[in-house]
């Protein structure tokens, strides 16, 4: 039911992914939301931030930053990165997606979105065709309308664990 919502993977926070195997699996671009997927709300970068983009970059990616934030939030951030950046994305729209991708010169192939929100992040990223990974939110304490959102994506995130845990049951019987 809630499938075009899914992510296709869940990590705890995006300095825990294993991005030399994502790297290994093919992937070339990443677009990564910013506020509470790399830093807290409205906080500018970090050392931890800038610190995982020289990774990346040496790794061998080419990165862009996907925000529906204007660009005075943007890109500063952008620029302590050294990334390139979309701006008033739109997000959920997959024209924010599509224009990262143009910038890195990558495609829906190649690339994958990291982002802390399912009605924005995950299902825009999911309709550019886009391989998506959910974050936990870094802020502990959100803006209202955030604090809402996240009561509703509770039961897609447990719906979402479930299907995968009965996927992984169907692939070990098959084996």
């Amino acid at each position: 039911m809630f499938k075009f919502l899914y992510p296709s993977n869940i990590k705890t926070r995006s300095f825990d992914i294993d991005y030399e195997e994502m790297y290994r699996r093919g992937f070339r671009g990443i677009m990564f939301d910013i506020d509470n997927t790399l830093v807290e709300h409205d906080e500018p970068a970090t050392e931890a931030s800038v610190q995982l983009f020289k990774r990346l970059h040496e790794i061998g990616f080419k990165t862009c930053l996907i925000s529906n934030n204007k660009d005075y939030r943007v890109k500063p951030f952008a620029d302590a990165m050294e990334t390139d950046y979309v701006y008033k994305a739109g997000k959920p729209k997959k024209c924010g997606y599509q224009e990262g991708m143009r910038k890195m010169g990558t495609t829906k192939k190649d690339t994958f979105f990291v982002g802390d929100q399912i009605f924005t992040d995950i299902w825009g990223a999911n309709r550019a065709g886009v391989y998506s990974v959910l974050v936990r939110p870094l802020a502990k304490h959100e803006e209202i309308q955030i604090v809402l959102k996240r009561i509703i994506e509770k039961p897609i995130i447990n719906s979402y664990l479930r299907y995968r845990s009965n996927r992984r049951l169907e692939l070990a019987k098959k084996r």
